[in-house]
């Protein structure tokens, strides 16, 4: 099979990235797009829900949350009426490892962005009335999830796939722990775990790397947080030894979710690639790979059905997801557990891997058309320490992957005897 032709040059690449360690740990990446006159910010701070104890689950969210709801300079509603004159956007979220954040604007608003993320994450007020809305709504949100068979089905996987483990926990937290966080707890934790260190911001757009290296060492150089902690080790999760099943009931849905599998790789696992690419042909490529044609297109069994590898910093899972008729419940899993075993057995074709790896190599550049694309592919690029040709070498570390390591990372990960299984509907 021929490859996609690609101009390697047109990728981000080490000439036309800048990356800048400041003196204080904030890191900045930066490519100018002078082709559109907007610009987007993106990045993360090291701070997540691994930092939270067991009765405040939820903290970092609620905290991220709250980041732009009053600072010391700015009210709540005169944030919101700062970005809306420049027609800008700006946004907090919290996840395991990292607070995210994005914004986009003119490229002449980018000063305002930058202003109003360094109050945001320096001076935040979390003012009493804002924190009560914001929880009802967290609740609301929580409401609205024990009803949702997938989130329910997932946070049901997580807790058998990774028993013990720290990514069991849920990121949003539980409405008893969500109540139990007081607007003290939110000034502690952002007082004792929000600082400059790890701290990484991409800028993408119409403007010169010297200008933003400028504008964000003005905003945020001069942050200091000598109590600011380091994020704890991720333990590998202990493997499971058999099939384990766990059903959530929810009455009156006519649908029931699906969820199983197992931890997969780490991000920076050497087999990531050859397991994605292994996945793809499983339950990704076309109509979602062998499963989706099988399960979906010959049997009829499922609604939706496809398979992930969502490897992070730490294990993230590799799991086959699917709607199904409770009824069909059981010969679904039997199905799925049967083509896993095909799939760790013989390797995959050289015509499906070739398909998937060409797949891989065409959306490359489509993936970093956008300035958003670009810069969350700079963020990627320092997250998981990948190097900034990464994405120059990406076509031939795609063309390298063997159908022998496709099937020793399948080996490595799944078994169709050692399996999480999580039903909810």
């Amino acid at each position: 099979m021929s490859f996609p032709a690609i101009n390697l040059r047109s990728l981000p690449g080490p000439e036309d990235i800048t990356r800048v360690a400041l003196p204080n740990g904030v890191t900045i990446l930066t490519r100018s797009n002078f082709n559109s006159p907007s610009v987007v910010i993106s990045g993360y701070l090291t701070v997540g829900s691994l930092l939270e104890s067991d009765d405040k689950l939820g903290l970092a969210d609620f905290t991220a949350s709250t980041l732009l709801r009053g600072t010391a300079r700015r009210s709540f509603q005169q944030i919101y009426d700062d970005l809306e004159s420049a027609a800008a956007s700006l946004g907090f979220g919290g996840g395991a490892h990292t607070t995210s954040f994005s914004g986009k604007a003119l490229a002449e608003d980018l000063d305002l962005l930058l202003t109003l993320l360094a109050e945001a994450v320096r001076q935040p007020l979390f003012p009493p009335e804002q924190v009560e809305k914001l929880r009802a709504q967290l609740l609301t949100g929580l409401s609205v999830r024990a009803q949702d068979t997938g989130e329910m089905a997932s946070m049901a996987f997580d807790e058998i796939v990774y028993a013990g483990h720290i990514y069991s926990r849920p990121d949003d937290g539980y409405p008893e722990t969500i109540q139990a966080i007081r607007g003290e707890d939110l000034v502690a934790f952002h007082g004792n775990n929000y600082g400059p260190r790890g701290m990484v911001i991409a800028v993408v757009g119409a403007v010169h790397a010297s200008a933003v290296v400028e504008k964000v060492s003005a905003a945020l150089g001069d942050w200091e947080n000598p109590a600011q902690p380091e994020m704890p080790p991720i333990p590998s999760p202990a493997p499971l030894t058999q099939v384990v099943t766990r059903k959530v009931e929810i009455p009156g849905k006519s649908q029931s979710d699906l969820i199983l599998g197992a931890a997969g790789p780490a991000r920076r696992s050497p087999d990531y690639l050859a397991a994605s690419l292994g996945n793809s042909v499983f339950g990704q490529f076309g109509l979602y790979g062998r499963i989706g044609e099988i399960i979906r297109e010959q049997m009829g069994l499922a609604y939706y059905i496809f398979s992930n590898v969502s490897g992070g910093v730490g294990p993230g899972p590799w799991y086959i997801s699917a709607g199904v008729d409770p009824e069909n419940i059981e010969k679904t899993i039997a199905l799925i557990r049967k083509e896993i075993g095909r799939f760790v057995a013989d390797p995959v074709t050289a015509d499906e891997l070739a398909d998937s790896q060409a797949n891989y190599v065409g959306r490359l550049p489509l993936s970093l058309e956008s300035n958003g694309g670009v810069a969350g592919g700079l963020l990627s690029l320092e997250h998981y320490a990948l190097g900034l040709d990464y994405y120059r070498r990406f076509p031939g570390l795609v063309q390298a992957v063997t159908v022998e390591e496709v099937l020793e990372a399948a080996q490595r990960y799944l078994h169709p005897d050692r399996l999480g299984i999580a039903i909810a509907g």
